[in-house]
């Protein structure tokens, strides 16, 4: 493979990722739909993997290990948004008296705690992640973004077969 082909396979991420955001923000001040906390954290997983194929793009490494170093760090980012996201579908799923505890607000839990116990909070008690405000073709939201998660990883996996194949 030539150095030119991973630029349009990093563009083609970045550009499914600006979708995902634009859907995400529309819902939120268009629609009016507040994201909770794990929404946010699926959001800062989409941004993650933008940012990580917006420099792949930029960069643009001609060798296997810069391809596969972009393939890499954009299947971590995907994929522990597709953990998240897919977590978030879970606890959808529980039944009413099996959903967890809501915790404190993110926004509390980000000024006076350090952000590995925030994040442990928000994974592990985050009863109002519950609550399903929107579905479309019977799924709900989370479900969609587990759904663009794994769209979205075909990315990485192609920026690794052009690291394997050079």
């Amino acid at each position: 493979m030539n150095q030119a082909a991973l630029r349009p396979v990093a563009l083609a991420g970045l550009a499914f990722c600006v979708f995902m955001m634009a859907v995400a923000l529309g819902l939120e001040h268009i629609g009016g739909f507040e994201p909770c906390p794990l929404c946010i954290f699926q959001r800062v997983a989409v941004i993650t993997a933008g940012l990580i194929f917006a420099v792949a793009a930029i960069h643009n490494p001609g060798g296997k290990v810069g391809a596969g170093i972009y393939g890499v760090l954009g299947l971590a980012a995907v994929g522990t948004g597709a953990f998240i996201a897919g977590r978030h579908v879970w606890l959808q799923s529980l039944p009413a008296d099996q959903v967890p505890s809501c915790g404190p607000g993110l926004d509390y839990m980000m000024d006076v705690l350090p952000m590995r116990d925030v994040i442990s909070m928000v994974l592990n008690s985050s009863g109002e992640c519950a609550e399903i405000d929107f579905t479309l073709l019977g799924f709900s939201l989370p479900a969609w973004t587990l759904l663009g998660f794994v769209i979205l990883a075909l990315v990485p996996l192609r920026m690794l077969w052009l690291a394997i194949k050079r």
